[in-house]
């Protein structure tokens, strides 16, 4: 085995109570590509950066392969003083880097290096400083969530820069496709520690739940233990002084190791406050049009949105995403064509602009709007503490200012803000960014719930083909076209990736060729919502035009009633066979999609 270029020895760092990392080991090699996984707040970015050697651990050593370079992505850049993007990507070259390459970079990530740092956007923060890491070529890159913030695009080419590249990698990211596309090992760090299997993200869910399947089993037999100690302490004490003072250490030993132990954390509880249901019809937009000066935005768009869908929409960054989402809810009149909203809508926003959240307020008054300790869900009042629970926010928190929250906290306080709005049409920008997987799973599973409809802006391909029922997608000067399906069944149907700025002339060949020889992997096949939906509807459906059959044969079984009462005659044989054919399609799509979930799952 090569010997590793970084190696974490039994690090422990506390801040306050509870350690945050209690003994922590990690070791990275060259060519090694491993991604670590924890929920917020375990503190994994604090491990990367005891690992880039910016944060000083209570105990335990840090080793670096003498020569080996190292580069870490931060979460939030910081750009200091510098003038340009330019400058600032510059600045992170070595004594022998070649200045060009940072150039290079910067162009393919779109920026023109002319920016000023001070005024650019967070998706050109975070291009700004992926060029600096991505320019030196480096041994191992340390990146802490470098997709937050990217386009589609800029991802996938990322992902193919990541994959023709011989560094070590350590990974952080929510973007469950660009985990199990780049990493080929797993560090879960959890409660303190870190758990490693020597494959990539996709094994790791699985493995994840069997170890703490196992750990419970092992934590009810610990239980049962300490009931038979203490039932013997109570009842079956002999004479024999010497062994009963051992069994009695056991038993404070048992005790002790119960209440040491540290539960794995729960999962947030995440439930749309509802309103009653709107319309059939939620928006009907016709030839839209919405120009700025020369550019067009949106150009001829339509499209009819009924109650329950879940439409996604995707595309590059600046392409008019917002400013179409805007059209739709009637934020924004358009320049042309019509816009008309259904009866009884009640929607709740979700901006992805965190910074609208004032950073000196506290949790609570964030919250409660600064007014009292209840929070108004679904329009009866919660106490703020047991709200903030709902949300994994230990109580002790409430008087935290925001500036002080993690990423994923805030992500989380801004998720609590919306949902507790009655609602029946949820507006979801960026939902995704910085929440943990487990966190992640509870939204999807919230969503499929929800019996409002969705409109979403998101750049996670998983979590597209997981939630929504189709997806808008914008084709150049303001068309926009809506494919059936999710983000892979889109691409299925276009045939093509979403347009990217084409490479720069004076690109290097040897990159072109790097990126052709390292294709990113072929996301896995999935159910969407509306084939996951239909499975578990249609044998219902089935079942009650079975029903439906059976009562209409009974009536014509009366071999006297074409006599008695024609028009009875009449309507009875027009409902069934209206009635055995929705029944014969309804079998052939419930048999199709059974045989679409055996092929996934054997797949």
């Amino acid at each position: 085995m090569a010997p590793p270029l970084i190696q974490l020895k039994d690090i422990r760092l506390t801040f306050g109570g509870t350690p945050l990392l209690s003994g922590v080991e990690l070791s990275v090699s060259s060519g090694e590509r491993v991604c670590l996984i924890g929920r917020n707040g375990s503190g994994k970015s604090t491990l990367l950066k005891i690992a880039a050697g910016l944060v000083e651990p209570d105990s335990g050593s840090r080793f670096v392969q003498p020569g080996a370079t190292i580069r870490y992505l931060p979460q939030e850049p910081d750009f200091g003083d510098y003038k340009t993007t330019l400058a600032y990507v510059e600045a992170g070259l070595g004594p022998g880097d070649d200045h060009y390459q940072a150039r290079y970079l910067v162009e393919q990530l779109g920026l023109s290096g002319d920016e000023d740092p001070a005024h650019v956007s967070g998706g050109e923060a975070r291009r700004a400083a992926l060029a600096r890491v991505l320019a030196p070529s480096p041994d191992i890159l340390l990146l802490d969530e470098p997709t937050n913030h990217l386009d589609l695009p800029t991802i996938e080419w990322l992902e193919g820069e990541l994959a023709s590249r011989k560094c070590a990698l350590v990974l952080i990211s929510h973007d469950r496709r660009f985990l199990s596309n780049l990493s080929r090992s797993t560090a879960w760090l959890d409660r303190g520690q870190i758990r490693q299997i020597d494959r990539g993200f996709s094994a790791f869910e699985a493995w994840r739940d069997e170890v703490l399947a196992e750990e419970e089993r092992e934590q009810h037999k610990l239980d049962r233990k300490i009931v038979n100690e203490e039932h013997w302490l109570r009842y079956g004490v002999s004479g024999r002084r010497k062994r009963n003072v051992k069994r009695l250490g056991n038993l404070h030993a048992l005790r002790d190791q119960r209440r040491n132990y540290r539960g794995a954390t729960g999962n947030v509880n995440l439930a749309a406050a509802e309103a009653e249901k709107s319309g059939r019809l939620v928006i009907e937009a016709k030839n839209i049009v919405k120009a700025y000066g020369e550019r067009k935005i949106v150009e001829n768009f339509s499209t009819r949105i009924q109650r329950g869908d879940r439409i996604g929409i995707v595309g590059p960054n600046g392409a008019g995403k917002t400013t179409l989402v805007h059209l739709l809810i009637g934020n924004d009149p358009p320049d042309g064509g019509t816009i008309r909203l259904g009866a009884n809508i009640e929607m709740a926003t979700l901006d992805q602009h965190r910074e609208s959240l004032d950073p000196k307020s506290t949790l609570a008054a964030a919250l409660t709007g600064g007014r009292g300790d209840h929070v108004i869900v679904g329009g009866k009042p919660k106490h703020v503490i047991g709200y903030m629970k709902d949300f994994l926010f230990a109580q002790e928190q409430r008087g935290t200012p925001l500036e002080a929250l993690s990423g994923g906290e805030r992500g989380r306080l801004m998720l609590a803000r919306a949902l507790a709005k009655p609602s029946n049409l949820l507006v979801l920008d960026e939902p995704t960014n910085d929440l943990d997987l487990e966190t992640l799973d509870v939204l999807e599973e919230m969503l499929g719930d929800y019996e409002g409809t969705v409109i979403l802006i998101s750049h996670d391909r998983d979590f597209l083909d997981r939630v929504v029922t189709s997806v808008i997608v914008p084709e150049g000067n303001g068309r926009w076209i809506e494919y059936a399906g999710g983000y892979t069944d889109m691409l299925a149907q276009r045939g093509e990736d979403l347009s990217r700025e084409a490479p720069k002339a004076g690109a290097p060949e040897e990159k072109k060729e790097a990126k052709a020889a390292a294709p990113s992997a072929a996301p896995k096949r999935r159910l969407n919502f509306n084939e996951k939906h239909a499975l578990e509807t249609l044998p219902k459906t089935i079942a009650k035009l079975q029903a439906e059959i059976a009562k209409q044969q009974k009536l014509l079984d009366d071999p006297d009633l074409y006599a008695k009462d024609r028009k009875k005659f009449d309507a009875a044989s027009t409902a069934i066979a209206k009635a055995q054919e929705e029944l014969a399609a309804a079998e052939d799509r419930w048999l199709e999609l059974e045989v679409l979930r055996e092929e996934i799952e054997q797949a």
